[in-house]
């Protein structure tokens, strides 16, 4: 599945950027890119368009009034928007306008991939079910990330990640129908917001455990498989919780 994209920014160099990553995500297609939401407005009217990745500050007609304006428009959920800002005290009307996410200036072809994925899952839900959810119910129990592993994307299940390692400037995702984990160029910080907190919990500054793989607890060590897992001093309050929980 491909999702169709138009990009639209006033500022030339990040109408090219985000262009450029967009073009370079293999489930995105790029079908227009405008410096005003009014060309882009008319695009819009006479395209299907899926998605939107848009700056809020531009003259004439800002990127929250384009929103509010497909907001009331018939099928107005079949186009999502994705708001690129430099302005995080728009983030409260994003939410309004039910915006899928939310990327803040400067950001890394990380941010810009874990919010591709959020739009990805909502498409792929509505595609599948035939029933339209808000981006809020979509984004809230996904089944599935994208990696970026070398120089390709790579679909990884959420139920066959057992736990997540730092190493280095990478982080190891450890699958259970794997030997070998899949070598990612990320953040521990981008994988902990990526992954759903119900499923997942960061328990060491290098280490993010899948909780339903966890076999046994001992001493504050966590056995999932073959591997040993050490609960770091600042997440034993947090996990001790959930242990309690899980206990009964």
């Amino acid at each position: 599945m491909k999702i169709k994209c138009i990009a639209v920014d006033d500022e030339p160099l990040a109408l090219e950027l985000l262009s450029k990553f967009i073009t370079q995500t293999s489930f995105l297609e790029l079908i227009g890119k405008f410096s005003n939401a009014i060309e882009a407005l008319g695009f819009i009217n006479q395209n299907e368009v899926q998605l939107i990745f848009m700056d809020i500050q531009m003259p004439d007609l800002s990127g929250m009034e384009l929103a509010r304006i497909l907001d009331g428009k018939k099928n107005s959920e079949k186009t999502r928007i994705i708001f690129c800002t430099a302005y995080h005290q728009f983030a409260i009307e994003g939410y309004k306008v039910e915006a899928l996410d939310y990327l803040l200036k400067p950001y890394s072809y990380e941010d810009f991939l874990a919010a591709a994925t959020k739009a990805y899952q909502y498409f792929d839900r509505v595609k599948d079910s035939e029933i339209l959810t808000t981006p809020r119910e979509s984004a809230s129990s996904p089944e599935y990330i994208f990696l970026k592993v070398e120089y390709q994307l790579v679909k990884v299940m959420l139920k066959d990640i057992t736990h997540v390692e730092a190493y280095k400037d990478y982080v190891k995702v450890h699958l259970k129908s794997k030997p070998n984990p899949l070598l990612s160029l990320t953040s521990m910080k981008n994988m902990e917001e990526l992954l759903p907190s119900d499923k997942f919990m960061r328990v060491h500054r290098s280490f993010i455990v899948a909780l339903d793989h966890i076999d046994s607890v001992a001493k504050n060590v966590i056995h999932i498989g073959n591997h040993q897992i050490a609960v770091g001093d600042m997440y034993k309050d947090q996990f001790l919780e959930f242990l309690s929980r899980w206990m009964n």
